[in-house]
């Protein structure tokens, strides 16, 4: 396992909060993508194009990452405003530990590649833990 890390979700504040977050830790982004920067992206109201879809500010040897929740996944609640992510160290490590948290759960986002270069995948634990497993050579 190389890290892991928290993503932070938001009602639309990702930008805000990550802001407010830099003038806390300093530093610099790392990765700040919106809904629109998606290759491929889907049409989509002017609003729901401006959340941020992924946000990375380094704090030390880790970072915290955060991003908007998109329009008909799900209500951002006091416990579901945080996933886990995993940095794994090989695809055969990813697949192992997401099918693992897997059992008695529900995978949110099959494990496959995309286009930012991860092999990447999202589940749900059966204690209602959400995980990122991510991926890069």
């Amino acid at each position: 396992m190389k890290a892991s890390n928290i993503t932070l979700i938001f009602k639309g504040q990702t930008e805000e909060a990550f802001s407010f977050y830099r003038s806390i830790f300093g530093g610099e982004f790392t990765n700040f993508q919106r809904m629109k920067d998606m290759p491929g992206a889907p049409s989509m109201p002017p609003e729901e194009a401006e959340k941020i879809l992924h946000a990375a500010l380094p704090i030390g040897n880790s970072a915290i990452m955060g991003m908007d929740m998109p329009t008909g996944r799900g209500t951002v609640n006091m416990g579901n405003n945080f996933m886990v992510t995993l940095d794994t160290g090989s695809e055969e490590e990813t697949i192992k530990v997401f099918n693992k948290l897997a059992e008695g759960g529900v995978v949110t986002m099959p494990l496959d590649h995309q286009f930012w270069g991860a092999f990447f995948g999202m589940v749900t634990d059966k204690f209602g833990i959400q995980w990122m497993l991510s991926y890069v050579a």
